[in-house]
């Protein structure tokens, strides 16, 4: 036996999707054009995968320190390296070359 549809819980600005209505149906590509322009959609529909490009990305270097100044970075926990950075930065506004 069919159960009956509560009718408050029918909603008739969204209807239930139906095999028709996937079979009219139409990739954002095709309909946005139209609707927002081709830049605009070009720029929506694209994939846009991990994280933002850097206009000054950090650059990795190979360095070697002596143990000691290594520990101590390291000793005051997660962002040593961002630590580092910051006193390298200080050193170099307090030395004219």
């Amino acid at each position: 036996m069919k159960r009956k549809r509560n009718p408050e819980l029918i909603d008739k600005e969204s209807p239930e999707l139906t095999d028709e209505w996937f079979a009219r149906a139409k990739p954002a590509s095709e309909v946005l054009p139209g609707l927002i322009g081709k830049a605009a959609t070009v720029d929506l529909v694209a994939p846009r995968r991990g994280r933002p490009a850097l206009a000054a990305p950090k650059q990795h270097v190979n360095i070697r320190l002596d143990p000691d100044v290594l520990d101590a970075f390291k000793r005051r926990g997660p962002g040593w390296q961002t630590r580092m950075n910051a006193a390298l930065r200080e050193w170099l506004a307090t030395h004219v070359p």
